[in-house]
C-alpha cells in the first residue's frame, strides 16, 4: 500500500510542478523545457527533479539554475496545491534525454530510409 502512495504522490508533485514551471516569468526557465522524472525519497522530503530542454544540456542547466533561484516560491507553491504534511526540499539535475531521444529517432529514420532504398 505504501507503494501506491508512494507513486501517486510522485505523479502529483510532476503534475503540479509543470503547472508552477508555466507561471515563472524567469527567463533562464522559458521555453521547451520539460521534466523528465520526479524522484522522491521514501519518507517524502527529499525530491530530484530532472529537466530537459530540447535546444540541448546546455539550455537544461542554465533552466536549472533559475529554478534554484525560485525554489523558495516553488515550494511555497508546491505546498498551497498538495496536501502534504510536509513539502519535500526539491533539487534539479539537468539532463539530455530529449536530445538523446530525438538522435535515436533520427538514426532510426535514416535507417528506414536507406531500407526503402530512399535517399
Amino acid at each position: 500500500m505504501a507503494s501506491y502512495k508512494h507513486g501517486r504522490v510522485t505523479e502529483d508533485i510532476m503534475r503540479e510542478l509543470t503547472a508552477i514551471f508555466r507561471k515563472l516569468k524567469d527567463p533562464r526557465v522559458q521555453g521547451l523545457i520539460s521534466i523528465v522524472r520526479v524522484d522522491v525519497s521514501n519518507d517524502l522530503s527529499y525530491c530530484t527533479v530532472y529537466i530537459s530542454a530540447m535546444e540541448g544540456l546546455d539550455r537544461a542547466k542554465e533552466a536549472v539554475k533559475g529554478l534554484k533561484s525560485a525554489n523558495g516560491f516553488i515550494r511555497h507553491e508546491l505546498g498551497t496545491r498538495l496536501p502534504l504534511r510536509k513539502v519535500p526540499q526539491l533539487s534539479f539535475r539537468a539532463t539530455d534525454s530529449i536530445e538523446h531521444g530525438a538522435n535515436i529517432e533520427r538514426i532510426i529514420n535514416e535507417l528506414e530510409e536507406e531500407k526503402h532504398g530512399r535517399p
